[in-house]
């Protein structure tokens, strides 16, 4: 969810009165154009610094990758068609199209096409980016579909008819605003959006949720749930779960915390009594919970991490018998929920590899079963995502497994009558009701055949044990070029992946491939997360920094040949390496990232962020929030590796100042920078293809200049 208005770059008044006058602020003003000068004047040298011939094979290369037709094209279903949006050389802005199963299943299926964003963008003059699409379901011709101009996180919602395939005529226009809309039924809409002044957060996203009827004003849509102003945003959604129909109202408090509501006749809204910390969803008669923290009902404590189930009308009656759905262990965490008709499907990380469990209730009693990545054909070191083909009326899923050698497989497995088949309450392993159909696989984009992947631990400065994956050439002696990548943080686990661009740009040129699983990210629960927030951010640092030594010690590489790369928030993480631990590596790639912390608070979603990182307007929290602002740790007598910062000028998340007041103090500091702005592209970077292969070019050509490629 997203808004228009985003919070002023001017300061305001702070209760930090020892904050130093900041020399780059002008270079907030996105759009000033002092600033935008400042800009194109990097662009420039960053262009006569990595253009060339390397820099265009290296963007030929990812772009083919990027572009080729031979790449999965992964569907959604609805109503007997798979949906898909897809972006090639022909198609800039790309296709939101349609087909059958039955043609899906052919080597190359017969498409219809609905919409076609770079027609549309060529009549209407913008330069718009899909941002998805809702259908009304079941029966229904009309869609929902998210259209961002440049990218930006602020998009345009607009009424669809799939029969015309055309816009609807007075149909219903949510205006561009970060936010949201979605379907009650044909003539109505849940809508949380900008509608004027007081309408959205100190965060930037909507504070109110309305009921929208057909050929009504907006700003006239009644009222159903109001936060305040402090809130992070509000949100309401209808569930048309035939037969468990019902209105839902999430007013989210901060990142961490929210409060579900019900709600019921009249609008008014009865909160669900559980944990504000905790994950709540609900499907059919069942109520999910899932923990952040320790949770005593009735004598027993649920640990964090766990997932309890109950049935949402027991629960509403007082009735706390919470069933213990997923317990975590030491080494494992639950990575994600999907219901079918009949089954719950829980993706377990154990040591940062996936498996699943099919759970199935049955007569008070929940049957269960696991399902190794063999058990359903996909690479064992590897990573499994699933999604319900239709949680009402099928017991399909759709199933993609990667890793970081073997393409990509996309699947459909039909999991049928699961419980009965295992006649127990636990059991491990494949069952004839388990049916896996892999309809598509991507093509080998780079010879895997010299590489090997295994999986590491580093010590980190506390004596934790962080995992990391290490992809490299076999057999080769010596040190090579090695990049560094991570992000630790707001729960996000880095799980092997599939990638055509690191194989071609990296890999195939010699170089080693690192991933690190460090604190702040999601791979062993919520304790993994929240031992890296706030006051606690610098073991996410000392976790990377001890990943770096451990790769120089087991003599994959020298520090001089130690590249780091990351974005957002792994920006910040990079802007740390580079100031904390600058001995560490030849050379740093920040994309996209925060970078000044005495102010991010201030600058577009930044307020939004301050239960990961801490309120640097309150002095108590600045003492800590100033140990991981890399803008303030800027020695001038210390040496730094050479550093790349990329953003976006229509990156509304985090604002384009971070990457360049930073590059801008290093440079009048005499440091070897090179800063790269995309004009489109939004906090992603890119807008098309062609964008993200020249951005991936810069990246790539940088390092291997400077790490002896």
């Amino acid at each position: 969810m997203t808004s228009p208005t985003a919070p002023s770059s001017e300061p305001r008044d702070s209760s930090v009165a020892t904050a130093p006058a900041d020399p780059y602020l002008w270079l907030e003003e996105v759009e000033g154009p002092e600033a935008l000068r400042w800009v194109e004047e990097r662009n420039a040298e960053a262009m006569a610094a990595l253009g060339g011939s390397e820099l265009e094979r290296i963007r030929e290369e990812v772009l083919e990758v990027l572009d080729s037709q031979a790449k999965i094209p992964v569907v959604v279903e609805a109503d007997g068609h798979l949906y898909n949006f897809w972006r090639d050389a022909e198609h800039v802005r790309g296709l939101w199209r349609r087909t059958t199963l039955e043609e899906y299943r052919t080597p190359t299926p017969t498409w219809e096409v609905l919409l076609d964003l770079d027609a549309l963008a060529e009549t209407e003059g913008e330069s718009w980016v899909w941002h998805g699409a809702s259908r009304l379901r079941p029966g229904s011709t009309r869609a929902l579909l998210d259209l961002s101009r440049g990218g930006s996180d602020a998009d345009v919602t607009r009424e669809f008819d799939l029969e015309t395939r055309t816009f609807v005529t007075d149909g219903f226009v949510r205006p561009e605003a970060k936010g949201g809309a979605g379907w009650i039924d044909r003539d109505t809409l849940f809508v949380a959006t900008d509608t004027g002044p007081g309408s959205t957060t100190t965060s930037g996203y909507p504070r109110i949720a309305r009921r929208w009827h057909r050929g009504t004003p907006l700003e006239q849509a009644e009222v159903v749930f109001e936060g305040t102003v402090e809130d992070l945003a509000v949100s309401a959604h209808h569930d048309r779960t035939p037969g468990f129909e019902r209105d839902i109202v999430v007013r989210a408090l901060d990142f961490y915390h929210q409060e579900v509501y019900l709600l019921g006749p009249d609008d008014v809204a009865t909160r669900l009594e559980v944990p504000t910390s905790a994950e709540v969803s609900l499907k059919r008669e069942w109520l999910l919970i899932e923990l952040r923290e320790p949770w005593e009902v009735e004598g027993v404590t649920h640990p964090a991490g766990a997932l309890l189930g109950t049935r949402l009308l027991d629960f509403l009656a007082g009735d706390r018998d919470l069933e213990a759905l997923f317990t975590p262990t030491p080494s494992s965490s639950l990575a994600g929920v999907s219901w079918t008709r009949s089954h719950l499907v829980l993706t377990v990380l154990d040591d940062v590899t996936h498996h699943l469990k099919i759970l199935t209730p049955r007569d008070g009693v929940w049957s269960r079963r696991t399902l190794g990545a063999a058990d359903v054909g996909a690479p064992a070191l590897g990573t499994l995502s699933v999604a319900a083909v239709d949680s009402n009326d099928s017991d399909d899923l759709w199933l993609t497994g990667t890793d970081y050698l073997t393409p990509t497989t996309f699947s459909r497995v039909s999991l049928g009558d699961v419980a009965e088949a295992t006649g127990v309450t636990e059991a491990t392993g494949p069952t004839s009701a388990v049916q896996v159909e892999h309809l598509k696989r991507g093509p080998a984009f780079f010879d895997a055949s010299g590489l090997t992947v295994a999986q590491h631990m580093a010590t980190s400065a506390d004596g934790t044990r962080i995992p990391y994956f290490l992809v490299r050439p076999t057999g080769v002696e010596g040190p090579v070029p090695t990049l560094l990548y991570g992000y630790g943080g707001f729960e996000i686990s880095l799980t092997p992946a599939y990638s055509g661009g690191v194989g071609r740009a990296w890999l195939a040129r010699g170089g080693a491939y690192v991933v690190a699983n460090i604190r702040g990210g999601g791979e062993y629960g919520p304790g993994w997360h929240q031992a890296a927030l706030g006051k606690d951010r610098h073991r996410a640092y000392e976790d990377f920094a001890a990943v770096a030594r451990d790769l120089v010690e087991r003599g994959v590489t020298t520090h001089e040949q130690l590249g780091a790369q990351g974005g957002s928030n792994g920006g910040l993480l990079m802007g740390n390496m580079l100031t904390q631990y600058p001995e560490l590596f030849g050379a740093i790639v920040c994309q996209v990232p925060l970078l000044d912390m005495r102010r991010y608070n201030q600058l577009l979603a930044g307020a939004s962020w301050m239960a990961e990182y801490g309120d640097p307007d309150d002095p108590e929290q600045w003492e800590f929030v100033q140990t991981f602002s890399p803008y303030h740790l800027v020695d001038a007598e210390r040496a730094y590796p050479p550093v790349l910062f990329t953003t976006s000028t229509r990156d509304d998340r985090v604002h384009p100042g971070h990457a360049r007041k930073m590059a801008a103090l290093l440079i009048d500091g005499g440091r070897e920078v090179l800063s790269y702005e995309n004009i489109e592209g939004g906090h992603g970077g890119a807008a098309t293809n062609a964008q993200a292969a020249h951005m991936a070019a810069l990246a790539y050509t940088f390092l291997w200049q400077r790490l002896g490629g």
